[in-house]
């Protein structure tokens, strides 16, 4: 197959899906690598690099994507200000997209429409089950484990205070409060971020196992209130929460008032697998925070926990600062782009058999990351959030 990797061109986007070990991996599997020039620069991986491991560089990524049979890219296609076009109309019907597309915000419902239409067919990382044999694929626990570091860095630098408690000459600074609304892999990360920070962290998750694990980092639990049976599906050993009912998710909003008006920094990362992430920060509890308080919303991919997050930008509204940056593990470009092109690489060699793309399915992966198919949109959390169900 002709694999083809362009260069992302979401603004301050640094990251690329591939490195040269993973160029030199493709190369070896029997697979042509078409890579942009340039695209590796931003996370320091240089064009020679990707040359001897076996990719041919190419200036053009509308011919990139004229040519190639799969797409690894890190963001979701985009409208290019060079070319003049989006990057959905460089592509061709039966190609392959792999990236993250998050299909049910939406801000991504116009294009993912577009995606149908074009005939591509379009693979989505966040949907990768959270299974024991798809964990080399997970780039959504790996990002999200950039998000949690970096999200809370950006938190710390925000507000106008320090994070741990100071003793000076005129008396004792009091430290922050930190808290972190959904605690799977960003959500640890960011307790434990916060935590070597000196910040005081409390935290909520609706799934008793997520609380346990962040109590074990040191965070004092706020209670939600959500029974077991209601907020929790388990996939084998896997929690995952569940969408609320209407009355129940109220009733969380609730729970979380007190803590949300007392804390410098809220970090948001609640998600629901293939869905819209879940509403638990309205306007009002934004407007009862501290001025100078701040709001680190790393569920924005999917359409966000804060109802007031502005999506791509840092913004500000009732004197607190609203962090709606769509790419904060690309201000981590090396790291975050070592772990992304691992996962995107394995994901690959799980899907093409025999040099093609053969998709199983009946198999769990498959299930979970197909977007749209045959001209249609087929992947459930999309069609339910563009009420096509």
């Amino acid at each position: 197959m002709i694999v083809g990797i362009p260069k992302e061109i979401m603004h301050d986007e640094a990251r690329v899906a591939a490195i040269p070990e993973t160029v030199k991996k493709m190369v070896a599997d029997g697979h042509t690598v078409l890579f942009e020039a340039g695209a590796g620069l931003g996370s320091f991986y240089a064009d020679a690099d990707y040359a001897a491991a076996g990719a041919t560089l190419v200036a053009d990524p509308e011919e990139i994507f004229a040519k190639a049979d799969v797409i690894l890219k890190v963001k979701e296609p985009l409208f290019n200000e060079a070319k003049g076009k989006h990057e959905i109309d460089m592509m061709h019907s039966g190609q392959y997209l792999i990236t993250f597309i998050h299909p049910a915000s939406p801000v991504n419902h116009t294009m993912v429409k577009n995606m149908a239409a074009k005939g591509v067919i379009g693979l989505t990382l966040d949907g990768v089950p959270r299974i024991s044999r798809a964990q080399s694929m997970d780039a959504l626990s790996s990002m999200s484990t950039c998000a949690g570091y970096k999200g809370i860095l950006m938190g710390a630098n925000d507000i106008s205070k320090f994070m741990p408690l100071i003793g000076t000459a005129v008396g004792v600074i009091r430290p922050s409060n930190v808290l972190v609304i959904g605690t799977g892999v960003a959500g640890l990360r960011a307790v434990a971020t916060a935590k070597s920070l000196g910040a005081v962290v409390y935290s909520a998750d609706i799934r008793p196992s997520a609380n346990e694990q962040a109590m074990s980092l040191g965070a004092k639990i706020v209670p939600t209130g959500v029974p077991e049976e209601i907020a929790v599906r388990r996939v084998g050993i896997v929690e995952y929460a569940k969408k609320l009912p209407d009355e129940w998710l109220a009733k969380e909003r609730e729970a979380l008032k007190d803590a949300v008006k007392n804390a410098d920094i809220v970090f948001c990362s609640a998600l629901l697998q293939g869905q819209l992430a879940p509403n638990l920060l309205t306007d009002e509890m934004v407007a009862s925070m501290k001025p100078g308080s701040a709001i680190i919303d790393i569920s924005i991919d999917q359409g966000g926990n804060c109802e007031i997050t502005s999506p791509g930008i840092r913004d500000i509204k009732h004197g607190v600062i609203i962090e709606g940056i769509k790419n904060i593990p690309g201000q981590l470009p090396t790291s975050s782009t070592w772990m992304f092109a691992h996962n995107i690489f394995n994901l690959l060699h799980f899907l093409a058999k025999d040099g093609n793309m053969a998709l199983d399915f009946n198999d769990e992966i498959v299930k979970g990351i197909l977007v749209t198919h045959n001209g249609e949109i087929v992947h459930a959390g999309a069609r339910e959030a563009m009420g096509l169900n």
